[in-house]
């Protein structure tokens, strides 16, 4: 029977997340200060962010592919290396070139993105094959408050380190990055079974096949993961040009004191990330129901945003609501979509949830500076909409039956053994009730 992992193997694997939410929200305080510097247009100043996010989420899948393949360490420690040079190129390219330097910090950007891709998502995934039942969607859980804390400490710390300078927040990536290298590689130990040992053509047919038995539920879940992000980031990236403008809050201390502002709404969502890790467990009906009232509550916070949008305390209040939604959302999407496959595929399938969740980080902030443009309540409403729709269609589309992990079948398991599968990932699922999905 393989050792239940320890606290210092999941504290190893929340440092991947927490320092990939980074690469954007410790940029996002400084924007208007990158934007004045470099006299860029709003849409141009977007590009910061969105250039990170869709490397990533093109580049995702492979790493996803690799990692099934040779192993999640192999490929997470080399992209956070990468990650780090990223960088350095961004933020030596703003020392040295000033004026000039837009271009350089793109490429930055970009480089950023491609380590980026080999981070967070198979993170998730070693974390599904390292963790079981309760223990997952509890491990699961902290990885999202990781995720979260991060959120919430990077617009403190971005504005903290661009009291420095601006370009000084792009070279803090690789002071962090070193740590978190050598802690994964020597405190987390990774299970081999789980290796794929199919070529790529056998490998995509069975990818197909999951997603035939289980497509509604697994696309539902990816929209709702990347909307419940592309409206987090859209909100945030708004807010720091809102904080700036109305009350002042740029340069020296008043900069700080936007980063702790900017920093409520995601204590929110990181706090509640975590509670809600614990409190699912394996209750299936309860996953789901709270990706229903946490996509729910973020349409109906960002509604009444379009209407109180003068008054700061039911402002805050009502981002907050919507912080709450997102922490219930998206711990509850993560155990989901890990448990939608055996291990031998679970990089790949997390990868292409992680690759969709970029995308929505890559979105967010240009179209928020589309829509302000048209008036704050087309804005809000708007949002409000599309993550109404997806709490719609997570109630219809998201099935207790397909959220189960399949059983591995004799014919599969090229070991011989049959039946349950005798990894430690497997959920166990009742003999009188057959896993639909695999019938």
């Amino acid at each position: 029977m393989p050792t239940k992992p320890g606290a210092t193997v999941l504290v190893a694997l929340s440092g991947v997340p927490f320092i990939m939410v980074l690469g954007n929200s410790m940029i996002i305080p400084v924007l208007p200060a990158i934007k004045s510097a470099l006299k860029l247009t709003d849409l141009e100043t977007s590009l910061i962010i969105t250039l990170f996010s869709v490397p990533a989420g093109i580049i995702i899948p492979l790493a996803g592919f690799l990692s099934d393949r040779y192993g999640r360490k192999i490929i997470i420690a080399p992209a956070l290396i990468i990650y780090g040079l990223g960088g350095i190129v961004a933020g030596l390219g703003a020392l040295f070139l000033a004026q000039g330097s837009f271009k350089v910090i793109l490429a930055g950007r970009v480089l950023q993105g491609i380590g980026a891709a080999g981070t967070a998502p198979i993170a998730m995934a070693l974390c599904g094959d390292l963790f079981a039942g309760k223990d997952r969607s509890k491990s699961l859980g902290v990885i999202e408050a990781a995720n979260g804390f991060g959120k919430v400490l990077s617009p403190i710390l971005g504005a903290l380190i661009g009291l420095i300078a601006w370009y000084a927040t792009f070279l803090f990536f690789p002071a962090v990055v070193v740590p978190i290298v050598i802690a994964l590689w020597f405190l987390v130990k990774e299970p081999e079974s789980n290796r794929s040992k199919q070529n790529i053509s056998e490998y995509l047919k069975s990818i197909k096949k999951i997603f035939e038995k289980k497509s509604a539920m697994l696309l539902t879940s990816f929209f709702s993961g990347m909307t419940a992000l592309l409206l987090l980031f859209g909100v945030l990236f708004f807010l720091s040009e809102y904080l700036e403008s109305r009350y002042g809050l740029k340069g020296g201390t008043k900069a700080v004191l936007k980063g702790l502002a900017l920093a409520v709404p995601v204590l929110f969502m990181s706090s509640t990330s975590y509670i809600t890790g614990l409190v699912i467990k394996k209750k299936l009906k309860l996953m789901k129901w709270f990706v229903v009232t946490g996509l729910a509550l973020i349409a109906v916070s960002l509604a009444l945003l379009g209407i109180f949008d003068k008054n700061t305390y039911l402002f805050f209040a009502f981002i907050s609501v919507a912080g709450i939604g997102t922490g219930l959302t998206l711990p509850c999407l993560n155990t989901i979509i890990t448990s939608s496959c055996e291990a031998q595929k679970r990089g790949l399938v997390t990868s292409l949830y992680g690759s969709v969740r970029f995308f929505g980080v890559a979105l967010g902030p240009p179209l928020f500076s589309i829509l302000v443009a048209m008036g704050w309540g087309i804005m809000f409403w708007s949002a409000a909409g599309l993550a109404g729709v997806a709490a719609l269609l997570s109630l219809l589309l998201i099935k207790v039956r397909d959220m189960k992990e399949p059983v591995t079948t004799g014919k599969e398991n090229k070991k011989g053994q049959k039946g349950k599968d005798a990894s430690p990932t497997s959920l166990p699922i009742p003999a009188r009730k057959p896993d639909i999905a695999n019938k």
